[in-house]
């Protein structure tokens, strides 16, 4: 079109220069500016409110509050019991990380461990309801344990959809996450059981879904694979601010447990949240929560 415009031109101002006089050509029209493409969902689909369009109430509205049944056993602040044991111990553990909050940006925090059963699903759900127990606070927990998801258990809700079915493309983000009974805590399963974990979570849409949500929390707490038997952890970690290792009391061998911490950088490994230990060897003044993560990576 622009071509065809300048040669008008000439052609209509040659013709004036002819005739002795000026004529302002009256077929000027500036260009139309480029069409704006509608953004994209978590799932790569048009229709969607961008990210910044997002808010609280959308979220809201979007996710209906479920019925869960969590677990009595591990869950620690669904009770009306404010002093179960452990729950100080939590509370602590909040404390650091807000200390360290105040030295670091932290908002997305991976929760793991150098074997299975050693408790970081624990860690990860009580975490995440100690957080919100503060005014105001939001926080978001996520399985991302695409191989043996066990979060849903401790909550006792369901596990699909969820951060599977996301990452595969076929559902947004609203659809995945759920609301429970707890004011301000939100959590996304794991979704259905995939063979592909490994390429699923380096495909790209964690990290776009992290961006997508991270403005309506102020936590995402990251449940992950162990980190000796498979690599899932080390892909979801690149997306994480921070990393808290959990090793369990007299069963996590010291070898392991040092191998593991090799696999993150320094700056990432915030510390080490020691799960199970005696409790004859503690008193309500030495929390060992608070005392791991108050440790360095490299002490």
């Amino acid at each position: 079109m622009s071509r065809i415009h300048d040669a008008l031109k000439r052609a209509e101002q040659e013709r004036a220069t002819s005739m002795g006089t000026h004529v302002e050509p009256s077929f000027e029209q500036p260009e139309a500016p480029p069409m704006a493409m509608p953004p994209l969902n978590g799932s790569g689909m048009t229709g969607m409110p961008a990210v910044s369009d997002l808010s609280f109430e959308t979220l809201l509205a979007r996710c209906p509050q479920t019925e869960w049944h969590p677990d009595p056993l591990t869950m620690l602040f669904f009770g009306a019991d404010e002093n179960r044991l452990g729950t100080e111990e939590f509370r602590t553990l909040r404390s650091r990380l807000y200390q360290i909050r105040e030295k670091m940006p932290l908002k997305r925090l991976l929760v793991t461990s150098a074997l299975p059963k050693e408790g970081k699903s624990f860690v990860a759900a009580n975490l995440g309801q100690v957080l919100v127990r503060q005014h105001g606070r939001r926080a978001l927990v996520i399985d991302a344990d695409l191989r043996n998801p066990g979060m849903h258990r401790h909550l006792g809700t369901s596990q699909t959809p969820g951060l599977s079915d996301y990452l595969l493309g076929e559902c947004d983000e609203f659809s995945t996450l759920q609301r429970g009974p707890m004011e301000n805590l939100f959590f996304l399963p794991a979704g259905r059981l995939v063979p592909s974990a490994p390429e699923l979570l380096a495909n790209g849409r964690l990290k776009l879904l992290l961006q997508r949500v991270e403005p309506l929390f102020d936590w995402i707490i990251l449940d992950s694979s162990p980190v000796v038997p498979v690599s899932d952890s080390t892909l979801v970690a690149h997306v994480c601010d921070g990393v808290l290792l959990v090793v369990r009391s007299n069963m996590t061998p010291s070898h392991l447990a040092r191998r593991a911490r090799e696999e993150f950088p320094d700056k990432l490994l915030l510390g080490v949240v020691l799960n199970g230990a005696a409790t004859d060897k503690m008193t309500r003044s030495k929390y060992y929560y608070g005392e791991a993560v108050g440790s360095h990576a490299g002490d």
